[in-house]
């Protein structure tokens, strides 16, 4: 995929499990103070999820909160998110974050945490009082927190069913042009290509994608990212240089995301634990450098299949469903504005179309067609999915007919594919729905030295006009009709375009913005 030239195939897959409707235990109440309601927000049984909303029903503001309850014998406290905890025994004092513990006259706040057991929590008091309203029993804390920039959450799964029809997909608030360039800068190595600042980053790019954030290991979630050293890269800025960089692209209405993965950054979540930790450890480079959102770039081994798990609508490997439960929960952190772009290869989108993971026989790489659950669960989430059309091997298409990159037929024919919608697998009965056309990209190696499969600008731009407008399709007739949506191109990179003297982006930027 990415750091040389990206290297072939790779990418994610998808959907939520745990299930359970709200079940409300109490209701805040109607007093002249302040109060702490607990929700039963989801339940599967053997455990659940709650949260505690705080409500300043007094007149005047709180400066601090403390949240304490008991929890019976054989119901365990686990992860929590929006608050820090201190237990002793059973009873657990959760104290408000730096950034919400001020609640102005009228406002709430909350936290959440889940559970193992069947127990509800008992005894509860809001800084020494009742939790429903009262006089306290110790003093209530009235410190101001600290003003230090918030610190990573611990936001467990989402818990909603998985999904058997797509989910609703109204295009997400993005602030992005209808058709945008979108490339790959080489942040954190220099790769052969050469160092470049991110102030001198061109305004042709409308997505900047910072590679890579990579983990410390592999199953351990935790997600590093760190300037280029000054070894490889002698002429880098410094961190306070880069971000004010990030900030002034920012104004000028770029956006800047952390690109997950790449060829060297195998990420597997294998573990609860270590989806909350990615979480945790992505959130803090977003929050370091202001960032907008996060790119998913897994490669190589990161997404695979277990036996079994066989309908990419209600996925069971945990590898799958721990990355779709951590993008929910950043993507609930961060709220509408947050961008979320995927860099899959063909050979975990497309070739689905013909595999999928181990097979009925289990004699299939479990990898194949692996990202489409994870497309599919984010769908209503997903601002653009730019599948990586090279270093790829030859795929069948909707024609049934194999299709080989280097020019563009390929372009063409594994577009159309996902803004067609296809049966995987050849399964009729499980068709992967169409995305919309403004979720849908296609990427391209900048230069011959970017990566196999290069095409020239002539060849991009045919593709391009046939998807769009229906003309220059060659022998190839897209299923899915015009598609004056597309959102645009994706390369592999913007340090090798300078390399070449810009050609990616002085060829097909002004093209993408002629576009109706």
């Amino acid at each position: 995929m990415h750091r040389t030239a990206r290297t072939p195939f790779l990418a994610a897959l998808a959907a939520l499990a745990t299930a359970a409707a709200t079940v409300v235990l109490a209701a805040p109440a109607l007093a002249a103070g302040p109060t702490a309601a607990f929700t039963k927000t989801s339940d599967w049984g053997t455990g659940w999820e709650g949260r505690y909303t705080i409500t300043n029903g007094g007149a005047s503001t709180i400066t601090g909160w403390q949240v304490a309850f008991t929890l019976p014998a054989g119901t365990t406290l686990g992860s929590y998110w929006d608050a820090t905890v201190s237990s002793v025994g059973q009873r657990h004092t959760f104290t408000n974050r730096s950034w919400n513990g001020t609640i102005a006259p009228g406002a709430s706040v909350s936290f959440g945490f889940l559970a193992t057991g069947s127990g509800s929590p008992t005894d509860c008091t809001l800084n020494g009082a009742p939790c429903g309203g009262g006089t306290p029993t110790s003093p209530p804390t009235t410190t101001a927190p600290p003003t230090t920039s918030p610190p990573p959450t611990t936001t467990p799964p989402t818990t909603t069913p998985p999904t058997t029809t797509p989910p609703p997909t109204d295009p997400p608030a993005g602030g992005l042009p209808k058709h945008a360039l979108i490339g790959y800068l080489h942040a954190s190595f220099a790769n052969g290509s050469g160092y470049l600042r991110m102030a001198d980053v061109p305004p042709d790019w409308d997505i900047v994608n910072l590679a890579f954030g990579e983990p410390t290991s592999v199953t351990s979630g935790d997600i590093r990212f760190q300037l280029c050293p000054v070894a490889e890269c002698p002429n880098i800025e410094t961190e306070a240089e880069f971000t004010a960089a990030v900030r002034a692209k920012q104004q000028q209405g770029k956006k800047v995301l952390l690109s997950i993965g790449g060829q060297n950054g195998q990420v597997q979540l294998t573990t609860p634990a270590a989806r909350d930790t990615f979480v945790r450890s992505v959130s803090a480079i977003i929050d370091r450098y202001g960032l907008d959102g996060l790119d998913i770039d897994f490669e190589g081994h990161s997404l695979y299949l277990n036996p079994g798990d066989t309908d990419f609508r209600n996925p069971t490997t945990p590898v799958v469903v721990n990355l779709i439960a951590a993008i929910r929960a950043l993507k609930q952190r961060y709220g509408a504005g947050f961008v979320l772009t995927m860099a899959p290869e063909t050979f975990f989108v497309q070739l689905g179309y013909q595999f999928y993971g181990p097979g009925p026989w289990g004699g299939q790489d479990p990898r194949a067609g692996s990202y489409l659950p994870v497309i599919h669960a984010l769908r209503d989430i997903l601002t653009v999915l730019h599948v990586q059309d090279y270093n790829s091997g030859p795929i069948v298409g909707l024609d049934n007919q194999y299709h080989t990159m280097g020019g563009a037929d390929f372009h063409i024919t594994m577009t159309d594919m996902l803004l067609a919608g296809f049966p995987v697998a050849g399964n009729a009965t499980a068709v992967f729905p169409a995305l919309r056309e403004d979720q849908v990209a296609f990427g391209a190696p900048s230069s011959t030295s970017a990566g196999n499969g290069y095409v020239a600008p002539a060849g991009v731009q045919q593709a391009v006009t046939c998807l769009v407008k229906g003309q220059s399709c060659g022998g190839y007739t897209p299923r899915s009709g015009t598609n004056p949506g597309f959102r645009g191109l994706m390369t592999w990179s913007i340090n090798w375009d300078r390399y070449y003297g810009g050609e990616f982006r002085l060829q097909h930027g002004p093209f993408l913005k002629a576009l109706p």
